[in-house]
């Protein structure tokens, strides 16, 4: 198949873009390779498959409507895999309308070119932040999800909303995949496991905000990597599916994986709790078992240990100068 990534650059497009050339597809990134994080760690991510001859690269913006419909119209796309996102709760807050601008419209712009262009089948990335303040546990697909508790929140589950809309349209099959707190290597350096690592390798400071008890459903790159994988030849009606390891850890527990691991103790800075925070995810992944053959298999304390000598690795060849 010739399948379309958008964000294919990022952290898990990256990994997507490696397993799916190696399972014998072409692969189309799309990344604007934008300033929310050094661009020079998404260049370093595809490194090793940008000579390869079923990968073809695009420096492009989803919310370009003329550089997608010239990249549909050149390419003769199977399945659209629609990773790109403004990312991030607590930056939404401080600028809801980049966020709306770049995860509905941008999405709006993929799927108008799918119905042009004939492409039936589109997987969306979706978030367990959709589940808002849910106090229920596990999340499941069917609990209601009308309270999102940040812009990024809303942007997402607006999302699901307009997938589910083309797909009642124009008939384009869609699985809208809620993943759990993804870590492992080549992780946003703004994302927990990544900056608590290097802080506490670094002797600085770390924040916590509120008592340490919130917990997250951690959920290992490769784990998501094979469920996605999974579902490239199954995609048909409108799906919601968790993809999650569905075994929270508290945060105080998680900083003392990572203390493990790198044999030095953290310095923490207690913080108040900030707005658009959850208190905690947990992923029902009893669809995911049935419909992909989903079964996570990779403990929080080895994930952590692989992102360890990942990022050792990568701070010495001087991709990180924090």
């Amino acid at each position: 198949m010739n399948i379309l990534i958008t964000g294919g650059a990022g952290f898990i497009g990256s990994h997507l873009s490696e397993k799916i050339i190696a399972l014998g597809h072409r692969v189309i990134c799309i990344d604007n390779f934008n300033d929310y994080y050094d661009p020079a760690i998404k260049e370093n991510n595809i490194n090793g498959i940008l000579d390869n001859e079923n990968y073809r690269l695009y420096r492009a913006d989803i919310l370009d409507k003329q550089a997608i419909r010239e990249i549909f119209s050149t390419s003769s796309i199977d399945l659209v895999i629609h990773l790109a996102a403004r990312a991030g709760v607590r930056p939404s807050l401080a600028n809801a309308v980049l966020y709306e601008k770049v995860n509905v419209e941008g999405t709006i712009n993929l799927l108008e070119s799918c119905r042009e262009h004939g492409v039936d089948k589109f997987i969306f990335a979706s978030s367990s932040s959709v589940y808002g303040g849910n106090e229920k546990t596990p999340f499941s697909e069917d609990d209601r999800v009308d309270s999102p508790v940040s812009p990024y929140a809303a942007t997402k589950k607006s999302g699901e909303l307009i997938c589910y809309t083309y797909h009642h349209l124009y008939n384009i099959s869609v699985f809208a995949y809620r993943f759990f707190t993804v870590y492992g290597p080549r992780q946003r350096p703004e994302m927990a496991i990544h900056k608590f690592s290097r802080k506490i390798l670094d002797g600085e400071p770390i924040e916590v905000y509120g008592d340490g008890t919130s917990s997250r459903d951690y959920t290992y790159i490769d784990d998501i990597i094979t469920g996605i994988a999974n579902s490239l030849e199954c995609i048909d009606g409108y799906e919601v599916i968790n993809l999650g390891n569905s075994k929270p850890i508290r945060l105080l527990k998680l900083i003392g994986f990572i203390e493990e691991t790198v044999g030095k103790k953290s310095i923490i800075d207690f913080r108040d709790p900030q707005p658009g925070d959850v208190f905690t995810t947990y992923a029902d992944t009893r669809k995911a078992r049935k419909m992909i053959n989903f079964s996570p298999e990779t403990p929080i304390e080895k994930g952590i240990g692989h992102f360890i000598k990942w990022y050792k690795k990568k701070k010495k060849e001087g991709i990180f100068n924090g």
